[in-house]
């Protein structure tokens, strides 16, 4: 039973986080890994996310700015492959501890953009690097939002063109990695999916509950709850 209300409350909070709420599912992945194991966590929220981001990018689809998806694509790619060869090789424990400190730059990065106005300049080894660090951090530990967050904050997009752009990256990334979670990790199978079934009437009623809190939030009170979302979220990483 208590798996079971777990399962529906990482349900909604990634419904949240993908409606923009940017952290929940960050907030949710260490309560996965507590109960499930990390890899074994990992293969267990992916048809979530997959499920949530379906509805994002149905509401967000038209704001998203195709000019930065297709210079991280190509990358994102090779870094599910390296995340996909070198996952059963890292420490469960140890990974979490360098993803906590990678967001922690993260957002000491983002603030110092913030307070200072500063546009990154689109450089293409930018995107690349974003990109194949998200990919690798999406595969082994589905906990590439912040790495995202800082690319696209520092790009200063308006947050529907922000929400918009990683609804379609995560849907296609997220689609890319189920055939590794099924045929090599074998971390989804039947019995993993009819939990994630389960838990798609909250995954929606998360999804909508963002969309509506999102309106509320002014541009550049948007931008602050990234940050300090992320930031609380990098917090739920760090060992007990």
């Amino acid at each position: 039973m208590l798996d079971i209300s777990l399962i529906l409350l990482i349900g909604f909070m990634v419904g949240l986080a993908k409606a923009g709420i940017h952290g929940t599912t960050l907030l949710s992945v260490p309560l996965l890994a507590l109960m499930f194991g990390g890899k074994a966590s990992s293969g267990l929220m992916l048809p979530m996310l997959i499920m949530a981001d379906v509805f994002a990018v149905h509401h967000y689809h038209r704001h998203a700015n195709w000019q930065f998806l297709i210079k991280l694509f190509p990358a994102a790619v090779v870094g599910v492959l390296l995340g996909t060869w070198l996952g059963e090789k890292i420490d469960d424990a140890l990974f979490v501890q360098i993803m906590a400190a990678i967001i922690f730059v993260s957002v000491a990065l983002m603030i110092w953009l913030e307070r200072n106005k500063t546009k990154v300049p689109d450089y293409t080894w930018f995107a690349v690097a974003t990109g194949t660090l998200g990919g690798f951090t999406t595969m082994v530990g589905n906990l590439a939002g912040s790495v995202m967050a800082v690319y696209l904050l520092s790009m200063r997009l308006p947050k529907n063109v922000f929400i918009g752009t990683a609804a379609w990256f995560f849907l296609v990334i997220n689609l890319f990695k189920v055939p590794f979670h099924v045929f090599v990790w074998e971390t989804i199978t039947w019995d993993s999916f009819k939990l994630n079934l389960m838990a798609l009437p909250v995954i929606i009623a998360g999804v909508y509950t963002g969309i509506w809190l999102v309106r509320k939030i002014s541009e550049q009170h948007y931008r602050w709850l990234v940050i300090i979302m992320t930031l609380v979220a990098a917090a739920a990483l760090l060992p007990q």
